[in-house]
């Protein structure tokens, strides 16, 4: 039976650091996606009623079956249009049900990761894009991962100046993008640090860290300021061929695998993303589907967030869309049958191990 972990409400005293039955039953309501009736809950501290919806991830949502479906088409590498179609789901419903999804599975990731084992070693590059027109708004996308286990720490897009070959028409596109929004920024070293600095906060407790990059000239400094004296640093041609004897093999697999599984990074795609932030929302749905429910390997069974032990198993299409994680440590972990926190589950994991 669902017991609730805490007040839903933020500002009731019971959210942070809830008492033991802070709450009263207060009936049940009966829902026609589900056979179950929902139990509704009364808490004694704020005197606002909630129920175990309120926990959901599909809270107030139309439809939350087809959730998973979604999600499963999303990180096969179909499009927006053609999941609407496939789902029989209006366009404007099948857009707001996607980056409803993105900004849950960015807050699944935060919470369910943690500290790094002993043996744990980074590696990082940078894949390029655009946002709606190719030769006038580029984008670069910092990528971070364990090299082992395969894992995605953390991926973002970031404005850059155009570059390359100038042409009479080019040079004109740009100018007239330049007069409408002004001259484009270049941010890849602060995503670049965004991207250092997740690793340092999993990197915490190793004595070592080892990262992996191309021969880039600004990388030095950036892994300095992030790791300082425990940093590790060992840099490879980016000519050399990309094959599997190629040092940076496992970061060159995953951002093909990337491009492949997410129809906005293919080249002269329709599918890009018209803004880089909506493109930042559909990375987390890869990052999520690489990390928690795709095995590490063809003919292997684990997931890369199983190899480095932060779950037990990986996860189907409905745990990853289960429970809200919105409250950080405080959320319902998605493989918690008693509605146990995140960091009450990793605890109990710790101290039974």
């Amino acid at each position: 039976m669902f017991q609730p972990p805490r007040c839903p409400y933020r500002r009731c005293t019971q959210y942070a650091r809830p008492e033991p039955r802070f709450y009263l039953r207060y009936g049940s309501y009966a829902v026609k996606c589900r056979a179950q009736r929902v139990p509704r809950f009364y808490c004694k501290s704020c005197h606002r009623t909630f129920s175990r919806q309120t926990f959901r991830m599909d809270y107030c949502d139309h439809r939350p079956n087809l959730n998973a479906h979604l999600f499963q088409s999303l990180a096969s590498g179909v499009g927006l249009r053609q999941s609407a179609r496939n789902l029989r789901l209006s366009w404007r419903c099948t857009e707001l049900k996607a980056r409803k999804i993105g900004r849950h599975l960015r807050r699944l990731n935060l919470n369910l990761r943690g500290p790094l084992p002993r043996s744990a070693s980074f590696q990082f590059d940078e894949l390029e894009s655009y946002e709606g027109r190719r030769n006038t708004r580029p984008l670069s996308l910092p990528v971070l991962i364990e090299r082992d286990s395969r894992f995605v720490v953390w991926a973002e897009s970031a404005t850059i100046r155009p570059r390359g070959k100038m042409t009479s028409e080019r040079r004109a596109a740009i100018e007239a993008e330049t007069e409408l929004y002004g001259a484009r920024k270049d941010l890849s070293r602060k995503s670049i640090r965004n991207a250092f600095r997740c690793g340092a906060e999993l990197a915490n407790e190793l004595e070592e860290v080892r990262v992996e990059t191309d021969e880039k000239s600004t990388y030095p400094k950036l892994l300095h300021e992030a790791f300082g004296a425990r940093l590790v640093h060992t840099r490879t041609n980016s000519k050399l061929p990309r094959t599997t004897w190629n040092p940076l093999f496992p970061i060159n697999h995953t951002e093909a695998m990337a491009r492949d599984l997410m129809g906005r990074l293919r080249r002269e795609s329709w599918l890009v993303s018209k803004k880089k932030r909506w493109l930042d929302v559909a990375l987390h749905v890869f990052i999520a589907y690489r990390n928690y429910v795709r095995a590490r390997f063809n003919g292997e069974r684990a997931s890369p967030a199983q190899v480095l032990g932060y779950l037990p198993r990986r996860l189907k299409m409905g745990e990853i869309l289960s429970w809200r994680q919105d409250g950080g440590g405080l959320s319902i972990h998605p493989l918690s049958k008693r509605s146990e926190s995140v960091l009450g589950w990793a605890e109990r994991r710790r101290a039974s191990a």
